[in-house]
């Protein structure tokens, strides 16, 4: 047997004005999203941002729904939008940011398991790193050099080849 890890770097921002310009604009963006988001049932308000290799900047926002299981979360709703209308430009960053005035702490919300297994797929698509951007414009915030590093061991195509 052999032990081994997994470990990766991410960057830890005591509060977002330290941002680049870039970054912090994309933040905003994900916080202005969470005014979209559908949440009447769980009061958390969610919003994400993408990036694009374009400089176009695209939004969505958690929808839940009485049925919670027909609820869908922000990074998701985004992404599944994306792919309907700009699946051919690549994807720079990604931020998402919380509305929910207890969730302040040091530490900003991460995507959910569901969400990462998504977004590490359309990194993988994507063909280089997405830069992701937790936080929120007047808190801490986390940046996270690419998405895949949130879910080691992720189960992509790969693993959907033909029976031998």
């Amino acid at each position: 047997m052999e032990k081994r890890s997994f470990v990766f770097d991410y960057t830890f921002v005591p509060e977002s004005s330290l941002l680049n310009p870039q970054q912090k604009s994309l933040l905003d963006a994900a916080l202005s999203a969470t005014y979209q988001a559908y949440a009447p049932y769980s009061l958390f308000y969610v919003g994400a941002a993408l990036l694009l290799e374009n400089g176009q900047i695209l939004k969505g926002a958690n929808q839940e729904n009485a049925s919670y299981p027909c609820g869908i979360c922000a990074e998701r709703a985004l992404l599944y939008h994306y792919g309907n209308l700009q699946p051919k430009i690549k994807i720079l960053k990604m931020a998402i940011s919380v509305s929910n005035n207890q969730l302040y702490k040091e530490s900003p919300v991460a995507p959910c398991g569901l969400c990462r297994q998504v977004i590490s797929e359309f990194e993988q698509n994507n063909g280089s790193p997405i830069e992701l951007i937790l936080g929120h414009p007047k808190h801490a915030c986390i940046v996270i050099a690419k998405c895949n590093n949130l879910l080691p061991f992720v189960f992509n195509s790969e693993y959907l080849s033909k029976p031998v």
